[in-house]
């Protein structure tokens, strides 16, 4: 027989259940104070001109399609490279390692490595990729150092993911013959997609958002370049040519156009992300 609550309790349960809603309150206030006023500053100062032209030293113009595309660049070479190795980390440490202390001490590294500032990652990326291996400043040193800083959110979110398949999934495949490759692809993998696509649109949104690290390692050109003459030239990203516009040049309207522009391609990839993640679990229930 269950125990009514007594009236402390309900107190108790009543300032919990208060906080929370106060909580969830000042989370959602301060998100649309922030969306609210980046695009009522920026929006206004987003034409076509600013978005199809390339800046002009002789004109006076400014143009921010290269760094628009400079950024595509760098989310999909970085994805590219982050999600076979991420995934595939994650999967040999939760279905194949058999030493725990080392699946643990690999744990700990990547929860040291998500937790370094950015600006450490920018140091270390100009020292190895840009003058180490002789890369200089180009779009592809930074994707590689965003490579390492997305590297522990994939590996680990990952991780998590495939923790949540129930073991008699793996059990009832393994039951009827198929091999630990066969298991995984076919059931754990599709039944963990959800979590995957969760460590892709962490990653997404901190590549769009990192400034820190690419200052060091892409450079602050503004030519418009193909994907791969793109990757191998110094370039501005949207971040990057926000931060040179206002801190820079003070041109705020522009940076604050930036901003907006940056805040719906985050919601665009999200969105997009979000379907691919439903509409490839609706076909694996299929």
């Amino acid at each position: 027989m269950i125990q009514p609550l007594s009236s402390k309790r309900k107190v108790w349960c009543a300032v919990m259940k208060a906080l929370c809603y106060i909580s969830i309150g000042i989370v959602t206030a301060l998100t649309l104070f922030m969306l609210i006023y980046v695009f009522a500053k920026g929006l206004p100062e987003v034409t076509w001109d600013l978005l199809s032209t390339s800046p002009s030293y002789l004109r006076h113009t400014i143009g921010i399609l290269p760094d628009i595309m400079n950024t595509v660049y760098v989310v999909i070479a970085t994805l590219v490279m982050v999600l076979p190795i991420g995934v595939g980390a994650a999967i040999y440490l939760n279905e194949y390692a058999k030493n725990r202390r080392v699946v643990e001490l690999i744990e700990f590294a990547a929860e040291t490595l998500s937790g370094i500032p950015s600006i450490i990652y920018g140091l270390v990326g100009m020292l190895v990729f840009c003058q180490f291996l002789g890369l200089q400043t180009s779009l592809l040193a930074g994707s590689m150092t965003l490579v390492i800083m997305n590297l522990p959110t994939i590996l680990r979110t990952t991780q998590e993911a495939l923790k949540t398949v129930p073991q008699s999934y793996r059990e009832g495949a393994f039951a009827l013959g198929a091999g630990k490759w066969r298991v995984i692809r076919t059931v754990v993998l599709p039944s963990c997609i959800n979590g995957i696509i969760t460590g892709c649109i962490l990653s997404i949104g901190r590549i769009l958002g990192e400034s820190a690290a690419l200052l060091f390692t892409t450079g602050f050109a503004h030519n418009l370049n193909g994907f791969f003459e793109g990757l191998r030239s110094s370039g501005a990203t949207l971040t990057v040519a926000l931060y040179v516009y206002a801190k820079e040049q003070g041109e705020f309207e522009v940076a604050f156009a930036i901003a907006a522009i940056l805040v719906i391609l985050t919601i665009l990839i999200n969105l997009a992300t979000t379907f691919m993640g439903k509409l490839m679990e609706r076909r694996n229930g299929q």
